[in-house]
């Protein structure tokens, strides 16, 4: 299962906010505390958010939901702090975009397993003792589906995950089947669906003998169902649907959910991050110079932590927009920006590949194809096909091939 709830995950807008404090209140009960924990942590306050999941499980330690929502974050956490949180690691272009990161810090992989693993043990422990419950399924199907993302996206293997996904998909299926309207139990199975759907076809053929449904237009309905119900994980479907919009370039769908998810989080500066990107892809330009100045203003007063190469990739993104309108000189700056410091491989091969552009455009072929070679080097290190694929078109340009 792809990470959904990691694809945008930080804050924004600190200006406008008061810090947040975690304090004891005597009226905290675990449900609540695991409210504003999974809130907290949708804006990137995610030591806060870690603090008030772990009392939550003080104060329930046999509650397998507290226990998830404590893991969920952690590995939410991990992700962050690798950097694989934006739309483009989940496009599929970048193909080895996980798998090649740092491993993480073992306390928060230690705490994270053994909360992940008291999840199930307990979930199990009530599917077994209430079969019919369908909120016994639900505990059981929502913890599987994290562990099954924690393989995937953590660990890198891919395989691996494959068990406790298809226990994942059957644990919702048999919600639904005992309560149909537990449109929250629909996140998982339609996001099993979609991807599914998404397979080549012996990968397809597999997958149904294994067990999983699939059919793209019922994955995506019953992930739209899922953000328009108002439960716990609406904020996951939309964060899901993001990225599925994007993939079926329904950008105006995405950008919908997008500003529906500022709405719910206003502090997730990486939102307006995606909604540039997305009004990228979707040849708006303009809209998206505009919306990635404000952002980048934002990012510049935010002292919580950033991704790795947070600001490279806002200056990719705004100085591919704004070569895309003629503002030459200020996208070829965001451009070089985003080439050095801590820039990740495929941010600053992308980057180059529209430096190559630029001086293609101003009729200078051997800086063109100086940096189309360099792209290709970065772009081949960054496991980016795509951005290698760029980057050799524009060197046979650049030397009239």
């Amino acid at each position: 299962m792809a990470p959904w709830r990691a694809l945008i995950f930080s804050t924004f807008i600190p200006c406008l906010y008061a810090p947040v404090h975690v304090m004891s209140a005597p009226q905290d009960t675990p449900a609540a505390l695991r409210e504003r924990g999974l809130n907290l942590a949708y804006n990137l306050d995610h030591d806060d958010a870690i603090v008030l999941l772990r009392r939550a499980v003080a104060l329930a330690p046999d509650d397998p939901s507290t226990h998830r929502s404590l893991a969920s974050v952690l590995w939410l956490n991990m992700l962050f702090r690798r950097g694989a949180v934006t739309v483009d690691h989940y496009l599929g272009s970048l193909t080895k975009s996980t798998v090649e990161l740092k491993t993480p810090p073992p306390e928060v992989d230690h705490e994270f397993r053994q909360h992940i693993t008291r999840a199930i043990e307990l979930a199990e422990k009530g599917t077994s003792t209430q079969p019919g419950s369908a909120q016994a399924h639900y505990d059981l199907g929502a913890a599987l589906g994290i562990q099954a993302s924690y393989v995937a996206t953590v660990e890198g293997k891919q395989l691996a995950g494959f068990k406790a996904a298809r226990r994942a998909y059957d644990e919702h299926e048999r919600v639904l089947a005992l309560d149909p309207t537990r449109k929250d139990a629909e996140l998982i199975v339609g996001t099993y669906r979609y991807i599914v759907s998404t397979l080549s076809l012996p990968m397809r053929l597999m997958a149904y003998v294994a067990g999983f449904g699939g059919g793209r237009e019922r994955g995506i309905q019953m992930l739209e169902e899922t953000a328009a119900s108002g439960r716990e994980n609406r904020t996951d479907a939309l964060f899901a649907l993001v990225l599925v919009y994007n993939r079926e370039r329904r950008y105006d769908d995405a950008l919908k959910a997008l500003e529906e998810l500022r709405q719910l989080h206003p502090r997730n500066r990486l939102l307006l991050l995606e909604a540039g990107a997305t009004a990228l892809r979707a040849g708006r330009a303009q809209q998206a110079d505009f919306v990635l100045s404000e952002g980048l203003t934002i990012l510049a007063s935010d002292k919580r932590p950033r991704i790795p190469g947070e600001e490279a990739l806002w200056r990719l993104k705004r100085g591919t927009a704004r070569v895309a309108i003629g503002r030459l000189e200020e996208g070829v700056a965001d451009l070089r920006s985003a080439t050095g410091g801590d820039a990740a491989n495929w941010v600053q091969g992308r980057a180059r590949v529209e430096l190559s552009r630029v001086a293609l455009k101003r009729g200078e072929r051997d800086q063109a194809a100086e940096q189309a070679r360099q792209a290709q080097v970065l772009c081949e290190q960054g496991s980016d096909p795509v951005c290698v694929d760029d980057a050799q078109k524009l060197m046979r340009s650049a030397r009239g091939r």
